[in-house]
């Protein structure tokens, strides 16, 4: 029996990738053809935001979240910035504080009314001045309000302090441009991929390199901290030009724990992790699939499931927090796919497949919530927190209620004369579409019959009214 595979067990097997119809996807956006490698997407509960392409400065376009369908051409848009805007990142504590940053060497900070933008936004709260070259990358720290991070071409990253409006840290280490920044959970450390091939881990208020890997023989793009398992992931190309992924341990750099090719296209891989569920995805920029692993702390360390497809390329993917996703189905995660061919904006929700009617604990523990875990001047000091942690439980409860009120988003149905009109649930087996058949075929003959009967019954009518007619006129003669 041992030539048997071995599968281990996982309650995330038969994850699968569940497409947002027409409706509910956001069309007719003008997506920024910018060739720098970033997302040009970002989402929270309230907003989507997405970089356009745009004659002349540059923009972004803020809608409600709810407001899918075909999107105005004359949307208003936010567009205080000079040169195009190469990334945006919403603040992880306040829905309405969105940062940008742009090639004309500033970073800028915004708040969006309550309502959205109801005419162009030129304004910015704070403008950020600092770098001497373009700004192609920003973070918002993980669990302090009012701290925000930015890498620019001058080789260089600032910390600033929202309160101040100044930088309040310069981290100098780097000989080229940084590619990418990534904390651990509570924020303390911060990883960072470099043009020069060097995978870096810093303290971020001293500036001090703790860890350092000179990755010679392939380069790395992208780096994604794994939550508290004290290891990094990082995507990049082999030195025979493949795409491939790399796993480290956190304190110990010299050599990669695993290597592991992926195929051999050339578009950026960007790694997702979500520590909730231990799973990671994989998305290729000009691809049309997100492949997605779970996280395991022994051998293989990395278990592949499985990967959703679509016939069209992604140009960069904005991800919904933890509590802006829908619990009574059991979404586990929800990308926004930049489909720049249809100038579309896709929603793409990773279901795990389960017909419990109750709240499922197991894959919704505790997660970060919205609230800072310490204040910017507290982080500054020294000052170290896990964040403030909140159940899913609360949004179930209300997705419950309004079930009620509502039909079920997943089985629109309703009983028309006893007959059962089910929208969106096909039959799944041959006997199933035959007792439909069966069902219309008798609710058809039923109705037939109704409308014989009214009709005789019309005629009826029809002849009394006569009579009654008749009788009256021979009366007044």
């Amino acid at each position: 029996m041992s030539w048997r595979p071995a599968y281990r067990s996982s309650k995330f097997r038969n994850v699968y990738g569940r497409v947002a119809t027409r409706e509910q996807c956001f069309d007719g956006i003008p997506i920024t053809m910018n060739v720098h490698d970033n997302h040009f997407c970002t989402v929270n509960t309230k907003f989507l935001a997405v970089i356009m392409e745009t004659a002349g400065g540059g923009s972004f376009l803020v809608i409600p979240v709810t407001q899918s369908g075909r999107i105005d051409p004359h949307q208003p848009k936010v567009c205080g910035h000079q040169g195009s805007v190469l990334d945006i990142k919403w603040n992880p504590f306040n829905d309405y504080i969105i940062a940008s940053c742009s090639e004309d060497c500033s970073v800028r900070i915004w708040e969006i009314p309550e309502r959205g933008l109801r005419g162009p936004m030129t304004e910015a709260v704070l403008e950020l001045y600092g770098h001497s070259r373009r700004v192609g990358l920003i973070e918002w720290h993980p669990t302090c309000s009012g701290i925000l991070f930015s890498a620019g071409y001058d080789n260089k990253i600032l910390i600033w302090s929202l309160e101040s409006g100044e930088p309040v840290k310069m981290i100098g280490c780097h000989a080229d441009v940084v590619l990418c920044m990534s904390f651990n959970t509570d924020g303390s450390l911060v990883a960072t991929s470099c043009k020069d091939r060097k995978l870096r881990i810093i303290e971020p208020r001293s500036g001090t390199v703790l860890q350092e890997a000179n990755c010679k023989n392939h380069k790395v793009n992208r780096v994604v901290f794994l939550g508290n398992m004290k290891r990094l992931l990082t995507t990049g190309l082999s030195r025979w030009n493949t795409r491939q992924i790399a796993l480290w341990d956190q304190e110990d750099l010299s050599l990669p724990i695993i290597e592991e090719e992926i195929d051999g296209l050339s578009g950026l891989l960007f790694p997702l992790y979500d520590a909730d569920t231990h799973m990671l995805y994989l998305a290729g920029k000009g691809d049309g699939n997100i492949r997605y692993y779970e996280v395991i702390p022994e051998k293989p360390y990395l278990q592949y499931l499985t990967e959703f497809r679509s016939p069209t390329p992604q140009r960069g993917l904005g991800v919904m927090p933890k509590w802006g996703l829908d619990v009574s189905s059991c979404e586990v995660f929800r990308f926004y796919r930049l489909v720049a061919l249809k100038s579309l904006v896709e929603p793409v929700s990773m279901i795990v497949p389960r017909r419990s009617d109750s709240y499922q604990d197991d894959i919704y523990p505790m997660t970060p919530g919205t609230e800072p875990a310490l204040t910017a001047q507290e982080w500054l000091t020294g000052i170290n927190r896990d964040p403030v942690l909140m159940s899913l439980k609360d949004g179930y409860q209300c997705c419950s209620q309004m079930a009620l009120e509502a039909p079920v988003r997943e089985r629109k149905s309703g009983l028309v004369k006893g007959m059962d009109l089910l929208e969106n649930v096909p039959p799944k087996t041959q006997n199933e579409l035959l007792q439909m058949f069966f069902r219309q075929q008798d609710e058809l003959k039923r109705l037939r019959e109704e409308l014989t009967q009214k009709d005789v019954r019309i005629r009826q009518l029809e002849l009394q009214l006569n009579n009654l007619r008749n009788s009256s006129n021979k009366a007044i003669i």
